[in-house]
């Protein structure tokens, strides 16, 4: 019970038998206590540093234990005013740290603020995951980064742990990478829902339907973002999340053919894009695929159409109602 003060378990047995045995010498006090003399000698000098013990004026060279109810309020006295100190300075550092928000939100935007940098997204994203209360959703294009994920999962299994629902919308590219497909499992096993599709969003964020992170520029995340809380745009983003899921598959689930085509999803898309005048780097991007595994999948296509240049094949795909 004394450890709560600052004693040792054999300080406090030795300071316990001084009490109930006062005559007691090292010698007694060591065999009472199951110490050794030089235990002893070790407990008595950690009580004299807490002058739970004085010297004997009747036994020269040997020591008295301080009653408790001076020594003990002595220590308790002075913990009381070490807590009161703390909890001063804690005070000043919680006036410091609202004075520092409210400095912070007069330099804000109304609705949405312009992150530059990984630091300032990291940070950003950190104060979204621990505001959190019903919901975040997630598109995440594009390869996964395996230490990004790492980094991703204390924040992921905090916010899952207060109750909250969480969405991520993947690529179907990245149920080839056995890292993402770990880490898809391990949110399934706490309850979130992944879905994969060919092609989805830009990266998005968004937390309680309330508050949204989405790149400055889609083509490279690391140059910023912009935190949005504008109704008008979060409704725009949840619109465009909400369409991607529907037409996503979930994670495990296989996506069927079509059967007028005998097309899959991403040749399907792939098709589409390169229909718009996309080059093959440009659609492997958006489908988070080389532009060798693109060339790969317009091959097959070409073959099922007996066709001898992609000019043929996409009069023959149009013909067929592909495009």
């Amino acid at each position: 019970m004394l450890e709560v003060l600052g004693l040792t378990a054999g300080a406090a047995a030795v300071y316990q038998a001084m009490l109930d045995h006062p005559a007691y010498g090292v010698d007694e006090i060591a065999a009472h206590c199951g110490l050794s003399p030089v235990d002893v000698h070790e407990r008595l000098d950690e009580l004299g540093r807490l002058t739970l013990v004085r010297a004997s004026a009747e036994r020269p060279g040997e020591m008295r234990a301080v009653s408790p109810d001076i020594g003990l309020a002595d220590i308790l006295a002075a913990q009381e005013a070490e807590l009161a100190s703390r909890q001063a300075e804690l005070a000043a550092s919680r006036a410091a740290v609202t004075r520092m928000v409210a400095d912070r939100a007069e330099h804000r935007t109304t609705h949405g603020e312009r992150l530059l940098g990984l630091d300032a997204i990291h940070a950003r994203l950190e104060r979204m995951g621990h505001s959190a209360t019903t919901e975040v959703l997630a598109s995440q294009p594009g390869d996964q980064r395996p230490e990004d994920l790492a980094a991703s999962r204390p924040a992921d299994a905090e916010v899952f742990a207060r109750g909250v629902t969480m969405r991520t919308l993947y690529q179907d590219s990245t149920r080839n990478q056995p890292h993402v497909e770990t880490y898809a499992h391990w949110l399934l096993s706490r309850g979130g829902e992944v879905r994969t599709a060919p092609s989805i969003p830009p990266r998005i964020v968004v937390v309680d339907r309330t508050q949204a992170l989405v790149p400055i520029d889609p083509a490279d995340n690391r140059k910023g973002a912009l935190y949005v809380t504008e109704p008008g745009l979060l409704a725009a983003l949840l619109d465009l999340f909400e369409q991607a899921w529907n037409t996503a598959v979930p994670l495990g689930a296989t996506r069927p053919e079509d059967p007028r085509t005998g097309l899959t999803a991403t040749e399907r898309e792939l098709l589409r894009l390169l229909g718009t005048g996309l080059t093959d780097d440009a659609v492997g991007q958006r489908l988070g695929i080389s532009s060798r595994t693109v060339g790969r999948h317009m091959s097959s296509i070409m073959e099922r159409l007996d066709a001898s240049s992609r000019f043929e094949a996409g009069i023959k795909a149009a013909h067929r109602g592909w495009l």
